[in-house]
């Protein structure tokens, strides 16, 4: 497994995440070395779907992707229709393509992708609802278990987790991807 000791990756989230879609990267990465923080647009503490509560770390107001070595978007219909909605999240998100910072969005949280407007000419996948709107930003979208494109990683739904971990933290490790950009 690839070390990630001394990276820091940011986890924006809000309620209604996906449960499992932060909790596995969440771990992944953080056994193999990083430090992971979760960014959202609410203070206190997010709830998932199913119950799961996270401490939220920072507010997204207050994050800066230059902070991080990569960023994690859990899923979650509710908690990917509010962040498309937030600025701040929109904007976070966003910085690190410009950054060329490695980016994982499982799921629904391709939604928030789409409002940062750096999907055009890129490839993923996601939950399959959403692929009409992932093509009408310009991506190409692909029913695979897991995608990787120039430090993009993506994935459809829980069951893809096994996968979209391994990759994310390959990403992380292999740093900044020049292909990476808005």
């Amino acid at each position: 497994m690839t070390d990630l000791t001394g990276k820091k990756v940011a986890f924006l989230a809000t309620d209604g995440y996906e449960d499992s879609e932060l909790t596995s990267p969440w771990s992944a990465v953080r056994v193999a070395g990083a430090t992971a923080v979760l960014v959202s647009p609410k203070a206190g503490a997010v709830e998932g779907k199913n119950g799961h509560l996270q401490n939220v770390d920072l507010d997204v107001s207050d994050a800066v992707a230059a902070d991080f070595d990569a960023l994690v978007l859990p899923g979650g219909v509710v908690n990917a229709d509010h962040l498309r909605m937030d600025e701040p999240s929109v904007a976070f998100a966003k910085d690190f393509f410009a950054q060329h910072k490695p980016v994982g969005a499982i799921c629904h949280a391709a939604w928030t992708l789409v409002e940062a407007d750096v999907l055009e000419g890129r490839t993923l996948t996601s939950y399959p609802s959403l692929k009409t709107d992932l093509r009408n930003a310009g991506a190409t979208w692909v029913d695979e278990e897991v995608v990787v494109d120039a430090g993009l990683v993506s994935s459809r739904t829980p069951d893809d987790l096994p996968a979209f971990n391994a990759k994310v933290i390959e990403e992380i490790g292999e740093g900044k991807h020049s292909g990476q950009t808005t």
